[in-house]
């Protein structure tokens, strides 16, 4: 398949791209939009609180958004309880003028970990008002398989904290949750180096969502592209069926029929 016809859904939207892009912690805007030509994102991730709190440099972001004419994904971040989620995605709905969220809701202030136990609850109640949720969320199959129950048409699971780049941590678990559940998987915080992304899209991963790989690169337009790169690499090797592995060597070549002195 080529990128063209290659393509995946979300809440009945058709996208091309398979990379998803943060917008945060970038050295300047230029330097962001240069990002986002390289790589040509699917959706831009922007934070309701974030931009409120930098009011100067929001008309300049503003209008990066406009120029780069990319879907806007704004999420919840920075929530820690449902109310909080249910006000900042109304706020986000009427600002960015979308009904797209990505749900997070954080249990854990040092780890940044999702709120496991009442995710669900935020996820059930923005669905009921008509948004098109994408919740991070951690691994856990169990947690995984009850946001689809609910109506979430994607889930975005970590492959390890933010910001920490360790790349997948639970490749056992990561790769269970692909063969069981059915709907498209982001792979959302955690991935530091493109060989990361190239690998949970090898998996048969959907898609990936970075910020913090790319913006506190040495030169975050290039690491951009090059994570677009391992992405579509990763998926085409899923495409293709990979090789098994095998516990022994397996010769390329047989050596039934070849010359005796082959093996001198």
């Amino acid at each position: 398949m080529t990128p063209s016809t290659d393509t995946w859904s979300l809440y009945g939207e058709t996208f091309h791209s398979r990379l998803l892009l943060g917008t945060s912690r970038y050295p300047s805007p230029d330097i962001l939009a240069k990002a986002v030509e390289l790589s040509q994102p699917a959706m831009l991730t922007a934070s309701l609180r974030r931009e409120s709190a930098h009011a100067q440099a929001s008309p300049v972001f503003w209008k990066l958004l406009k120029q780069a004419q990319i879907p806007v994904l704004p999420n919840t971040a920075g929530c820690h309880t449902i109310d909080e989620v249910f006000t900042t995605a109304q706020m986000a709905r009427e600002v960015f003028e979308t009904d797209w969220i990505k749900l997070e809701l954080i249990g854990d202030d040092y780890s940044l970990q999702p709120d496991t136990l009442n995710l669900p609850l935020a996820a059930d109640k923005l669905l009921r008002q008509g948004f098109k949720v994408l919740p991070y969320c951690t691994e856990d199959l169990v947690l995984c398989q009850r946001l689809v129950d609910i109506g979430c048409q994607a889930v975005m699971p970590w492959a390890a904290p933010i910001g920490t780049g360790k790349g997948p941590l639970n490749p056992y678990a990561m790769q269970m949750l692909r063969e069981r559940i059915q709907v498209p998987l982001i792979v959302d915080a955690g991935l530091g180096l493109p060989s990361h992304a190239c690998t949970v899209m090898e998996w048969g991963y959907d898609a990936v969502l970075l910020n913090t790989a790319v913006a506190l690169a040495t030169d975050p337009a290039q690491m951009a592209l090059a994570f677009a790169q391992a992405v579509s690499a990763g998926r085409k090797a899923f495409l293709s069926g990979t090789m098994p592995a095998h516990e022994s060597a397996q010769p390329s070549t047989p050596t039934l029929g070849t010359p005796f002195w082959h093996h001198a």
